[in-house]
């Protein structure tokens, strides 16, 4: 067993520095070391365990610190897409990350997405309070370590610092994250090291990457541990078409080693894919990168954990984020066994993927797709941890099928029948049927923002079907018998009336103020012009059956709508949207109901 190097990802709100950061760490490192100190292609950039040192410097004999790791390698993809795509069985394929927040701006909504996604894949994390340069009065020594440049600083710009590195920690806290400046930590297990950076100048990399590289030596060494000899296993972080290659794929691997000519199996859709590797290549130097044409070298062999860009037949079926498993397939291994090996990662590999691609689960729930299994994953992750179930979660763009399996969920379900699409597009044709059926997708590449749109159509179908059902109900409503407006006695009575609150519509039942029940609004006239419903303050002509004005009622009178009792319960959940005199009339019906029925209502 030996040591790997460490996979770092890095986080943040757009703008916050991740990319400048990472940068001037790769610049550092070729500044510091000579060339092959650093490569940088394919999604990574590899910094060896000497250039680490060299880049320290004597800051780690200062604070007695000794590195072992064989070095890092930065997931050199956008931080959201290290997590979405980027993943092994049983969690995040990066050891631990930086989280980059602007010391001045503070948080930012991709800031608590980060910490979000850090959480749910269960991986630790530094904090980069980047932009120091930036803070008003702000100077430094570059010849001087970090700390002792703070310590330096005039006493006012040490408190304006101060006070900004305390509302971050502050932040962290609120969020369940007790945080502190990375030299004031007792407890390295228990709270969050934050490290304050400037990607501009440089101050605090050294200090960034010894915390880095020590904490995960210390903690994660378990984690750091491969077969330097055994199979490879990976993940796949892109898919390419290469001009002279065809197909190829951009892999991390994370443990073992690949050789040309192994077989690998990948994971794929309906079935994994099994190919023999016939080239690979591994990126080149940077200081040779500015020549695009010796991007890459071909080598005969990689050991994790690196990145390489496989070429092989027949890799066009093959999805970023998928599982890739090796097989020697050396001459002293024999066909049989080969054989038999191969059908053991197929169905470890299938397995793997079906834990998250799953096409009809028979469950109501919404319906997922992302652009890679990983992106799925992530999605499903957080639609569990607000209790929404997922009927169905699959790879690739949305298809017209999709389309019929979400129209069958929302005849079952209105606030599961969604399709939520993560990184996915949808095609001309499949919109317009769509649009036809009036189904709703919600696409995004943003996954917060995707819950957000979800949780805001369920705000808002909740508010219509509420209001679908309070249109079928009897209303509370509060009528005046004006005087001298009888315009016929009875077979229908008709009289003027006034609505004093809430409304009434044709065929609501009518009682009197004591309680008498009688017939309903036959129909409701203002002016020359049949209405269905009249609200407060109007007047307008009212028709009833079967009842005598001077009867049964009189001029002056006032009558109230004769709310159901289950009318009434339903309208005691829908309160909000009734108007406040319609709520003072509704107690007034209350009131005269339980003259007769003291429970009346209840429940």
């Amino acid at each position: 067993m030996a040591l790997r190097k460490i996979l770092v990802a890095t986080l943040g709100h757009v703008d916050h520095g991740k990319t400048s950061l990472l940068d001037k760490i790769r610049r550092s490192a070729v500044a510091k070391g000579e060339a092959g100190g650093i490569t940088q292609a394919i999604g990574v950039s590899i910094i060896p365990i000497d250039t680490v040192k060299k880049i320290c410097g004597k800051l780690l004999e200062v604070m007695k610190r000794k590195l072992s790791v064989p070095g890092l390698l930065f997931i050199d993809t956008p931080g959201h897409a290290a997590f979405t795509s980027l993943r092994k069985r049983g969690g995040s394929l990066a050891d631990i990350a930086i989280l980059v927040v602007d010391i001045n701006e503070g948080f930012k909504p991709q800031t608590i997405e980060s910490i979000e996604i850090l959480k749910a894949n269960r991986v630790p994390f530094i904090v980069a309070a980047n932009k120091i340069d930036l803070i008003s009065g702000w100077h430094y020594d570059e010849k001087k370590f970090l700390l002792e440049n703070i310590q330096a600083l005039d006493y006012a710009i040490q408190g304006l610092f101060e006070g900004k590195l305390y509302n971050l920690a502050n932040k962290f806290t609120e969020l369940g994250f007790p945080a502190e400046r990375f030299d004031r930590l007792e407890d390295y297990t228990k709270q969050l090291a934050i490290i304050p950076v400037s990607a501009l100048t440089g101050q605090g990399i050294p200090e960034l990457l010894m915390v880095l590289t020590g904490l995960a030596q210390r903690f994660l060494e378990k984690e750091l541990q491969i077969e330097e000899s055994g199979p490879a296993k990976g993940t796949i972080l892109e898919v390419k078409e290469e001009k002279g290659l065809g197909t190829t794929i951009d892999v991390i691997i994370y443990n073992g080693k690949l050789k040309v000519n192994d077989l690998v199996v990948i994971g794929g859709i309906p079935a994994p894919l099994m190919v023999k590797v016939r080239a690979l290549l591994e990126p080149a130097e940077l200081a040779e990168m500015r020549d695009k044409k010796s991007k890459f070298k071909q080598v005969k062999e990689v050991t994790a954990a690196t990145g390489v860009k496989i070429v092989a037949p027949g890799l066009e079926t093959a999805i970023a984020g998928m599982p890739l498993r090796g097989c020697s397939s050396q001459a002293e291994n024999i066909k049989e066994k080969i054989e038999n090996r191969i059908e053991e990662l197929k169905s470890e590999v299938q397995q793997e993927v079906e834990e998250v691609i799953v096409e009809e689960s028979g469950v109501e729930g919404v319906l997922i797709k992302a652009d890679t299994i990983g992106g799925l994953e992530a999605l499903q992750h957080l639609l569990r941890e607000k209790n929404i179930p997922v009927s169905s979660s699959s790879l690739g763009n949305i298809t017209k099928k999709d389309l019929s399996s979400l129209e069958t969920m929302r005849g079952k379900n209105e606030f599961l029948g969604v399709l939520l699409g993560f990184n996915v597009e949808v095609a001309e044709e499949v919109e317009e049927l769509r649009k036809a059926k009036n189904l709703r997708v919600i696409t995004d590449n943003v996954i917060y923002r995707l819950l957000e749109e979800y949780e805001k159509y369920q705000e808002s179908l909740k508010k219509e079907i509420e209001l679908r059902e309070l249109s079928s109900l009897v209303r509370p409503a509060k009528i005046l018998l004006l005087k001298g407006y009888i315009f016929r006695q009875s077979h229908p009575a008709i009289i003027g009336v006034e609505i004093e609150a809430g409304r009434v519509k044709a065929g609501d039942p009518l009682m009197t103020a004591e309680g008498k029940k009688l017939t309903a609004v036959k129909s409701l006239q203002e002016g020359q012009e049949t209405v269905t419903i009249a609200e407060q303050g109007k007047q307008l002509a009212l028709a009833m059956e079967g009842v005598t004005i001077g009867r049964q009622v009189n001029e002056g009178e006032v009558l109230y709508t004769d709310i159901p009792e289950e009318h009434f319960k339903k309208l005691k959940g829908l309160k909000k949207y009734l108007t406040a005199k319609e709520v003072d009339v509704l107690k007034e019906i209350m009131a005269i109901k339980r003259r007769e029925n003291t429970v009346w209502g209840v429940g």
